[in-house]
């Protein structure tokens, strides 16, 4: 048994794991490639985030898909680079938006280079994924395109809020199905379809991918409130204090408008208040360990990845669908 991949992922059959960890080198190599450039210092920027590391998750799920055709087929390999290099470019535009100082564990772009620099280097990475994606076909054109509308209508609808009389809660989750589940759900499509895969089976591997990516994204809101170290990859409480409105949060404050109860409104306005001071960020911390909110998270966070379990059943049993059925048991534990 090797571990490999995010959440120490253990892979239990030897061919599986050389196929996993020589994937993931092709991918590394080709990401290295896709982010030259004859022009110096754009290598270096764009290369900046590649070089910090990173879980290489969608990569991963794109080769574990794959096993369900031929994981050998010519498509594997640069598909999974695009959705990397759709997510790294991503990162460059959050981190503008969320004027975030830090990105796995280096400087981040816009703090190193300026906002508009970091933003042009994105959209560098978007330009060099279309040009790997053009080489696949326009049906994987299409589904690239389909899924980054819906992964920037996501972002657009979190920063916009959400309208009067909808549900904060709901309106987050169906953020989160855009923002992250969308290119985890290519991530496992793509690895199906180019490896040949039935039809049947991507299809199942994209609604996998979808609600995975959904409690991936959850659970790393239930560690910025209940992680005592770093196993988010950030410190824990940023995205509280930062004011970032994670479900915890919304659950908080959900119960506080349906029951009222003073020490729920009392959190809710320490939540919402300065937590740039030390002394309040790590008592709205505390407050919301031990409140059923965080509970309520977890509970919601298990549900995604269940259903993510349960849409492998008509799979054909083996060790990728094992791997993959691991992954959900990963997500489920970091939540607590």
């Amino acid at each position: 048994m090797t571990v490999v991949g995010p959440f120490g992922l253990s892979v239990r059959d030897q061919a599986l794991e050389a196929d996993v960890q020589a994937g993931l080198a092709a991918v590394e190599a080709g990401l290295l490639d896709a982010t030259k450039s004859d022009v110096p210092f754009i290598t270096e920027a764009a290369q900046h985030l590649v070089l910090a590391g990173g879980k290489r998750f969608r990569p991963l799920l794109v080769m574990l898909a794959a096993q369900f055709g031929d994981p050998y087929a010519p498509g594997v390999v640069p598909a999974a680079v695009v959705v990397e290099l759709t997510h790294l470019a991503t990162l460059y535009h959050d981190d503008v938006m969320d004027e975030a100082a830090v990105r796995r564990g280096v400087p981040s772009a816009n703090s190193r280079w300026g906002n508009s620099l970091a933003v042009l280097t994105g959209d560098f990475l978007f330009a060099r994924a279309s040009h790997t994606l053009a080489d696949l076909g326009p049906e994987a054109v299409r589904i690239q395109a389909e899924a980054f509308e819906r992964l920037v209508t996501g972002q657009i609808l979190e920063t916009a809020g959400p309208v009067d009389g909808r549900d904060p809660v709901d309106h987050y989750l169906d953020v989160l199905g855009g923002k992250t589940g969308s290119l985890v759900a290519v991530s496992c499509r793509f690895g199906a379809m180019m490896s040949g895969a039935d039809e049947s089976v991507v299809d199942i591997l994209t609604q996998y991918g979808e609600r995975l990516g959904v409690a991936f994204q959850l659970a790393d809101d239930v560690l910025d409130i209940a992680s005592e170290g770093h196993e988010s990859g950030k410190t824990p409480g940023t995205d509280l204090r930062e004011g970032v409105p994670t479900l915890p949060v919304l659950r908080l404050r959900a119960a506080a408008a349906a029951h009222g109860r003073p020490e729920d409104l009392e959190l809710v306005a320490l939540v919402d208040g300065d937590l740039t001071d030390d002394a309040r960020h790590a008592e709205a911390l505390r407050l919301l360990r031990a409140h059923p909110a965080l509970e309520q998270a977890r509970r919601d966070t298990v549900r995604y990845a269940e259903e993510a379990r349960a849409m492998l059943t008509p799979l054909p049993d083996g060790y990728a669908k094992s791997a993959l059925q691991e992954l959900c048991d990963a997500v489920v534990h970091r939540a607590g």
